[in-house]
């Protein structure tokens, strides 16, 4: 009989068939995008050598005098389960890279597939990178994984913030329920000197709740500056008025930890900090 299989009834193999069907549906309805760019540093300034774009993401290049700015565009308005985007940055040989976002970053309710993002930073002698998105908002029951893969050659300088939202409280909404992991690896010259994972899985606001984790707070953010040491981070320590701030310097990078009580306080703290290590925030940051 047609399209049955052997051991299955005809039932069996039609319901089978429903979900097969429907998963390539969901496959087929997925965004996905890339980008890739690589800045190099020519007649004293810092020009596009090569720029990448596919799938939902763009790249636009706002006019800067003191180094190249690159703002990236997710087309398709957020992320959900099954969506697949990248990004990879190259820095050559004494260029200035300024790179982030034109807007925060939604992930939306997923049915199971985890959202993935993948960053990529590369960085050559004496050049520099300053990764300065805007938010990653999470809905309940988003789920998104992520990765970050920084390569700094042994004089390079990187500062970096990513900052992530779990529910608006402005909007009296909360994730109570979601995955988000997140997985970080820093290399100077190829040698590992910062490795990290976190992970937020199952009941979130529930386990943001607890005092040893974010004593209720939703909003949180990491900076990582290289190089960075101690006389690198007074500024930080010495900030009055900011949120809940921890920063440390070690193996040659400092890294800041930031909680707030939502995205706003979060943004204001995030200047606050980035102002003291001597860092301005991209404009679009500011409308």
């Amino acid at each position: 009989m047609p399209g049955t299989r052997p051991g299955m009834t005809p039932g069996v193999c039609r319901v089978l068939d429903t979900i097969s069907s429907n998963q390539q549906i969901f496959a087929a309805n997925r965004a996905s995008g890339r980008i890739a760019v690589q800045a190099v540093a020519q007649d004293g300034r810092t020009r596009r050598a090569r720029v990448h774009e596919a799938g939902s993401l763009r790249v636009r290049f706002p006019n800067r005098a003191d180094a190249l700015e690159a703002v990236f565009v997710n087309t398709a308005g957020g992320m959900t389960g099954g969506d697949r985007f990248s990004i990879s940055l190259a820095v050559g040989e004494d260029a200035h890279l300024i790179a982030g976002t034109a807007a925060a970053e939604k992930i939306y309710r997923s049915t199971g597939a985890d959202a993935e993002m993948a960053l990529t930073l590369n960085v050559a002698a004496g050049g520099r990178l300053a990764w300065l998105p805007q938010e990653t908002i999470l809905f309940d029951r988003a789920r998104l994984t992520r990765s970050i893969e920084i390569d700094l050659a042994e004089n390079a300088a990187l500062i970096m913030t990513e900052a992530v939202i779990l529910g608006r409280a402005a909007m009296g909404e909360a994730m109570n329920n979601g995955l988000f992991s997140d997985r970080w690896r820093l290399r100077r010259s190829g040698r590992l000197i910062f490795a990290e994972n976190a992970r937020l899985d199952g009941a979130i606001a529930g386990k943001l709740a607890r005092r040893a984790v974010t004593a209720g707070g939703i909003a949180i953010a990491t900076v990582l500056v290289a190089p960075g040491d101690e006389t690198a981070i007074a500024p930080v320590r010495a900030l009055v008025g900011a949120g809940e701030i921890g920063i440390s310097a070690w193996n040659g990078i400092a890294v800041a930890r930031l909680v707030a009580h939502d995205g706003a306080a979060l943004r204001h703290d995030l200047r606050a900090v980035l102002a003291a290590l001597g860092q301005s925030v991209p404009r679009l940051w500011l409308q």
